[in-house]
């Protein structure tokens, strides 16, 4: 089992930034290909980034590209995910998501994440 804890969500203007954090516990952090999703008030979760487990190569969903960032550091059990020129329509709540798939690539697809954290909220007001 791997328990996974999101921070950092919160109320932003447009064109501000925030830091997701997700701590994971439970099993060996570095083999565990890692993702964000989140899911806005009437549709359907949606993927934004992954991220492989050694780091670096990342997957980024289109609507974020250029303005999103994933990052992880193993050391410490932690991916995070940095947002920056926030808009109104990026406002959902952020599920941070491992896969225990033994593979060395970013994956895409929500159905290939075995955990799931609760979710930060994320507010872009216009």
């Amino acid at each position: 089992q791997v328990q996974l804890v999101e921070s950092g969500g919160g109320l932003v203007q447009a064109g501000g930034s925030l830091t997701l954090s997700c701590v994971a516990a439970g099993r060996t952090f570095s083999t565990l290909p890692m993702g964000w999703f989140r899911q806005a008030p009437g549709k359907e979760r949606e993927f934004v980034v992954a991220i492989r487990r050694s780091g670096g190569s990342a997957m980024v969903a289109d609507s974020v590209k250029g303005r999103f960032f994933i990052s992880r550091h193993n050391a410490v059990n932690t991916v995070y995910l940095q947002m920056n020129d926030l808009k109104p329509e990026d406002t959902a709540v952020y599920y941070c998501a491992a896969s225990s798939r033994d593979v060395a690539v970013p994956l895409l697809g929500a159905v290939l994440y075995d955990y799931w954290g609760l979710g930060t909220q994320v507010t872009v007001s216009s």
